[in-house]
């Protein structure tokens, strides 16, 4: 007997990441199920980094799910486990300098290289001797930074004038509702609004329909913060300021020598990104408070190297080799690019967290694009051949809430061959900073539900290999063939077999199940 759906409201339920399509009508993970599956049983905790934008180490729901390095004592200046790292009681910041200071905003890497390479090359059509190599790349990245800035020079004109005419209407929204300069407000908040004024009248409707596209725990504040650091972005790319890394960080990001940097502040203003994919893997479950994380025993490792703009191969680099080394199991990485400059540094963190058996799950990217023919990095195909697919990392696209031609998000990425499974990642909330709460769309939110099945797997069947983790995962991804969806991006109607690799969305009961079932290699 077919499932009758239940109707479709403007935002699925707060958790509809976590619940079963069977049984509640929302494509979810069956979390529910999965649970029931494992009661009784014992549980072993897993330590998970995520290399992310910092995390609100005082956030409610992560309190005693953080990690704490058990020989570093806190606060007294000196690295006591001789890590080279001095009090990284919680991770590590690499993107930190003296004074407190880190650098939050940076450019897109082909503006980088572009800056970097245009004075050798700028003035030359072919390439000098010796140089074929670097001048093929000084190509790609000229067209590369075209493209950014063309695109980012026209976005701005477009933003602009809506950023002023939301800072407008705020205040008379504000006014109205007797809030102060630094309230917020939310879309119910704007019912209380009773009158004839034109302006207001007006204003109520922008910010009720700028509200509604938000999601449900979207305010005034949040809506203009994202606004203004993505305005900020855009402007980074237009006028870089390309002397900011130097002077904070104090490092050379084109100068992999292993020396240590950075501080161990985890929580600037950009902390949100983190908190959320923080709580998606492990809030704190069943507390009466926050959201409940996928995965019910383990400790997150927050690793702050991702920016507002473009990371730096050598910070994931870094961050890779610090989460391996103090004994992280899964690493979460929710961020990408077009250019990855050093990527023969970064093939090399892959293969080290391969020879010490640990997971990686990539989110996908959220350009509607097909990656199997417009790279994303980074990415498990090495420059020097030795791998296309490695077995231990995993590449995730985001999926909605609902069995219908909106399956796939119109924003993800895709590929067959390079975009391993989907999972929920359109209209998820979770933890923000401040104890407020984040309701987002992205492959940066579909990954850490990822992160977080394969945790809660390793947690009762302690002995599977991160190779083996990943055949959980895929497996439990049963192919959705003969599933009509729209093409991310498309009206156009393609097989949802046809995006992934695995052909369906990540399931946690029938990972559980599954792994079960095996024997383990760890």
């Amino acid at each position: 007997m077919a499932q009758t759906q239940p109707p479709t409201p403007s935002d699925p339920p707060q958790n509809w990441h976590t619940l079963d399509l069977k049984t509640d009508g929302y494509f979810g993970i069956s979390l529910n199920p999965a649970y029931e599956f494992v009661k009784g049983k014992k549980s072993k905790t897993v330590l998970v980094a995520i290399i992310d934008s910092g995390v609100d180490t005082l956030q409610k729901d992560l309190q005693g799910v953080l990690w704490v390095n058990p020989k570093e004592k806190p606060g007294n200046g000196k690295d006591d486990d001789h890590n080279g790292y001095i009090d990284d009681i919680h991770g590590w910041n690499f993107l930190g300098g003296k004074n407190g200071k880190a650098d939050l905003n940076e450019t897109s890497e082909e503006i980088r290289y572009y800056y970097k390479l245009k004075g050798k090359y700028a003035n030359v059509t072919s390439a000098p001797a010796g140089d074929e190599k670097e001048y093929a790349y000084w190509l790609t990245v000229k067209a590369r930074r075209d493209s950014t800035t063309a695109k980012s020079t026209k976005e701005l004109a477009e933003l602009q004038p809506d950023m002023s005419a939301l800072m407008v209407t705020n205040g008379y929204i504000k006014k109205a509702l007797n809030l102060g300069p630094n309230a917020s407000f939310t879309i119910k908040d704007l019912d209380k609004i009773n009158s004839t004024n034109d302006t207001l009248v007006q204003s109520k409707y922008v910010w009720s329909l700028v509200l509604q596209q938000e999601g449900r725990t979207a305010t005034n504040v949040s809506t203009l913060k994202d606004m203004s650091e993505y305005i900020e972005k855009l402007n980074n790319d237009i006028t870089p300021n390309l002397t900011e890394r130097k002077e904070i960080v104090g490092d050379d990001p084109d100068v992999n020598d292993g020396k240590p940097y950075g501080n161990n502040i985890l929580k600037y203003t950009d902390a949100s990104h983190g908190t959320g994919v923080a709580g998606l893997i492990g809030a704190k479950r069943n507390n009466g408070y926050g959201i409940d994380g996928v995965a019910d025993n383990v400790h997150i490792m927050v690793l702050k190297a991702i920016p507002n703009g473009d990371e730096y191969d050598k910070d994931i680099v870094s961050a890779i080799h610090y989460a391996v080394d103090n004994g992280a199991k899964i690493i979460n990485m929710s961020f990408g690019k077009y250019l990855s400059p050093h990527k023969d540094w970064v093939d090399e963190a892959f293969k080290y967290a391969a020879s010490k058996d640990v997971l990686l799950v990539q989110a996908s990217g959220n350009d509607n694009l097909n990656v199997d023919s417009v790279p994303q990095y980074p990415n498990d195909t090495f420059l020097d051949g030795s791998a296309t697919d490695a077995d231990n990392m995993i590449n995730v696209g985001a999926s909605a809430s609902l069995a219908d031609t909106s399956l796939a998000s119109n924003f993800s990425n895709y590929g067959f061959k390079n975009v391993d499974v989907f999972a929920p990642g359109v209209k998820v909330t979770s933890i923000d900073t401040d104890a407020e709460f984040n309701t987002a769309d992205g492959t940066s939110f579909a990954s850490p539900i990822v992160t977080g099945i394969a945790a809660l797997v390793l947690e009762y069947y302690p002995k599977l290999s991160a190779a083996q983790l990943k055949q959980v995962i895929m497996q439990s991804a049963t192919p959705l063939k003969g599933t009509m969806v729209y093409k991310p991006g498309t009206k156009q109607l393609v097989d949802f077999t046809t995006l992934c690799k695995s052909g369906g969305i990540v399931n946690a009961y029938k990972a559980l199940e599954i792994a079960s079932k095996m024997k383990g290699e760890r």
